[in-house]
């Protein structure tokens, strides 16, 4: 028998013993071989990631540090009170016992304020040129004293930082305790008179430059200055000398400010080497990595691995052995299950011992009884759906059959109208149909300017029908303006706003003015009324409210806090008077004031705002957050509302 016929007569168990033995094999030879190299490789990365990680702080922390002194000194410069000062001093402009002691209460006593509140600063100095001066610790020194400090020795180097000196300003010892200190120093120059003093902004070296004061074994620090002096903190060694003068040897770090990572040999080992440069300090970081306890610990780790490998291989047969049988096992199972199934028994599913398994097969089969169920649920949930768009279908005849009855109820009451020759209350209801229809039918959220200007005279016409005043509707609207489309029903609460609450309690004669243009690529319509308006108190509110900043439960506070509470504003007007031509004006007379808009915080179902809020939210909606309404007013005067929609280009 040839050997591609004799391995088709295997089984599947034998074929997946084999397979896998072999297949384990390879790996483990490639592993073998690659494993060192590969974990070398990947340490380093993770000490180059963790080093710049490093130097980043570092970079963020000396940028703040330096950034705090900078800001210091030109607070310093900026100080009026004490460049006079020092003008007066080098002009040896004699001054009262009484201007010095204003002066050191009113700047010597705030600059030391400004001192002790930074904690990052050791001390803030300005020394005069003068031998006479009467000297204000802990800011104010003269000249000669400053001669005292190791960086004063040469005159042309004053300017700029000066690193690792001892605070030598007094003989007294003040800082027996070595600390050093690091300063930038400026010279403080006058247009009239030159040089007039030095600026000493100092700071603990240990502050500044923590990092190196943080040395371990495997890990050291430095920092090199301009002058390209070696500043290593306390722990300085001969050793991290050697090691330095080597990789400033074979290491440039570009003036960019952003963390370099380099590998340098030093005494056949690697070396991590991390540096950035500092703009500010006008010097070089470096963070030196010694990668020796990384390789060590490498080594054992390769032992560890190897000797384990050697051990697993030995097991592998036998495992591998056991594992095929439990996963062809549960295999089989949930096979004779599909079979079951493409019977057409939905019903089947995979034992629960199958199930329980702890291999792929195991999930294998819950997916499959998983899947069974949510045919079934499907199967369930079409069958819902079907009945529910029937019950709809139901629903919106029955709603219609109810729409028809009205429209033929109010024809009939029209044509009774016009026999009796009662042509006011045959157009009043005209009117009526026309505006129960656009509000029965929704075909689209959206309708053009011009259906809604539409209702709205058919609202005003009607609504006129109430009182023994008329409320006139004047529209300038250009055509463009009128083919607009904006959400239904967005007017006609403005409008009733309008007319409840500005209108109506004047009892007269007035217009409601529909002005639109075109602005900036956007269409604007403005609704304005000539009522009572509202006051600057109340606008505020309304503005919020629309805006979204005041809550519903905030409403009953706001009411309590106004002057006019909503109560005397609005009071409740009688139902049953609401069929009665003239009704209103008797009611209005002695309602007070209104507002045009401020329905939504005088009405039962205006209270909390809701209304304008709604048509606020309607507008965002559907054109998105850069379009909505205005409100602007004037107590006495009017009220104004814009809306703000996009033009739609036909």
């Amino acid at each position: 028998m040839k050997p591609h016929k004799k391995w088709q007569a295997l089984g599947l168990k034998a074929k997946f013993t084999i397979v896998i033995v072999c297949l384990v094999w390879v790996p483990v030879i490639a592993f073998a071989v690659l494993f060192f190299q590969g974990k070398q490789e990947s340490l380093l990365k993770e000490a180059s990631q963790a080093l710049e990680l490093e130097l980043q702080d570092t970079s963020t922390q000396l940028a703040a540090y330096v950034d705090s002194i900078n800001m210091s000194t030109q607070l310093f410069l900026s100080d009026t009170s004490l460049i006079d000062f020092l003008e007066r001093v080098s002009a040896d402009e004699e001054m009262t016992t009484e201007k010095i002691r204003n002066f050191y209460k009113e700047t010597i006593a705030s600059l030391e304020r400004l001192i002790y509140n930074n904690p990052y600063l050791y001390q803030i100095r300005v020394y005069a040129d003068s031998d006479t001066m009467q000297e204000m610790m802990p800011v104010l020194y003269r000249m000669s004293r400053m001669e005292k400090l190791s960086w004063a020795e040469e005159e042309a180097g004053w300017d700029g930082w000066h690193f690792d000196y001892e605070d030598t300003l007094f003989d007294t010892g003040a800082n027996d305790s070595g600390e050093k200190i690091a300063s930038c120093v400026t010279r403080i120059e006058s247009y009239g008179y030159g040089e007039i003093g030095i600026l000493e902004v100092a700071i603990s070296m240990e502050t500044l430059f923590s990092g190196l004061y943080e040395q371990s074994n495997d890990q050291w620090h430095c920092f090199v200055d301009e002058d390209g002096t070696i500043y290593f903190g306390e722990d300085e060694s001969d050793v991290h000398l050697e090691q330095a003068e080597h990789i400033f040897a074979e290491i440039s770090p570009e003036d960019t400010g952003a963390a370099q990572i380099s590998t340098v040999h030093f005494d056949g080992a690697r070396v991590l080497v991390g540096s950035f440069y500092s703009k500010g300090l006008g010097g070089t970081w470096y963070s030196i990595y010694d990668l020796g306890t990384v390789t060590d610990q490498l080594n054992q780790v390769c032992s560890l691995v190897f000797s384990t490998i050697a051990v697993l291989l030995l097991l592998l047969t036998w495992v591998i052995n056991r594992l095929v049988n439990r996963m062809l096992k549960g295999f089989y199972t949930v096979l004779g299950t599909v079979r079951e199934v493409q019977k057409g028994n939905l019903d089947a599913r995979v034992p629960e011992a199958a199930v329980l398994l702890s291999d792929e097969t195991a999930e294998l089969a819950l997916q499959v009884n998983k899947m069974l169920d949510h045919i079934n649920e499907l199967m369930e949930e079409n069958i819902h759906r079907e009945v529910l768009a029937k019950n709809a279908e139901i629903r919106s005849l029955q709603n219609q059959i109810n729409a028809h009855f009205i429209y033929n109820v109010l024809e009939s009451i029209k044509m009774m109208a016009e026999i009796e020759e009662r042509y006011e209350i045959s157009d009043a209801v005209t009117r009526l149909g026309r505006l129960l229809r656009y509000n029965m039918y929704w075909t689209s959220g959206t309708v053009t300017v011009r259906e809604e200007i539409e209702y709205i005279r058919n609202y005003i016409a009607l609504m006129n029908l109430r009182f023994d005043y008329e409320i006139y509707l004047s529209e300038n609207l250009p055509e463009i303006v009128l083919q607009q489309k904006i959400p239904k029903m967005t007017l006609q609460p403005i409008v009733e706003n309008s007319i409840c609450h500005g209108i109506e309690q004047m009892a007269e004669d007035t217009n409601i003015y529909v002005k639109g243009f075109i602005q900036e690529g956007d269409c604007i319509l403005e609704l304005t009324d000539a009522g009572n308006g509202m006051n600057e108190e109340r606008l505020s509110w309304l503005r919020k409210k629309i805006a979204g900043t005041v809550e519903i439960a905030d409403t009953c506070t706001e009411k309590k806090e106004m002057k006019n509470p909503d109560a005397d504003i609005f009071p409740k007007r009688q139902s049953e008077d609401h069929g009665f031509r003239g009704s209103r004006k008797e009611e209005a007379e002695g309602s007070g004031t209104g507002s045009a808009s401020d329905r939504t915080v005088g009405s039962k179902t205006s209270d909390s705002g809701i209304g304008l809020k709604n048509v606020q939210d309607r507008i965002r909606l559907t054109f998105g957050p850069a379009y909505g309404i205005e409100i602007a007013s004037r107590e006495g005067c009017y009220t104004k509302v814009r809306i703000r929609i996009p033009v739609e280009k036909g």
